[in-house]
C-alpha cells in the first residue's frame, strides 16, 4: 500500500543542500518529512482490499457510481 506514495530518492548532497539553506526553510523540510513519514505509516495500516466495493476500477471521475446498470450519483 505504500508503494502508491511517491518516495524520495537519496542524494548524497542533500544534506550538504539543506544545510546551505534559511532556518526556516529547514525547519519546513523536516515538517515534511515528518507529514511524509506519517502518511506511509497511515498507508500501511490500511487494509488492502475494500469489502463490498466495486470490482472494477471505482468510478470517481465524476463522481457516480454504478451497481447493475443504474448509475448513483452522490
Amino acid at each position: 500500500m505504500t508503494d502508491n506514495l511517491p518516495q524520495r530518492k537519496t542524494d548524497p548532497l542533500e544534506k550538504v543542500r539543506r544545510m546551505a539553506l534559511p532556518a526556516a526553510a529547514q525547519r519546513a523540510l523536516e515538517e515534511a518529512d515528518a507529514r511524509r513519514a506519517a502518511a506511509n505509516a497511515a498507508a500501511a495500516k490500511l487494509p488492502d482490499d475494500e469489502s463490498g466495493g466495486p470490482r472494477t476500477i471505482e468510478p470517481t471521475r465524476y463522481g457516480d457510481w454504478e451497481r447493475k446498470g443504474i448509475a448513483y450519483d452522490f
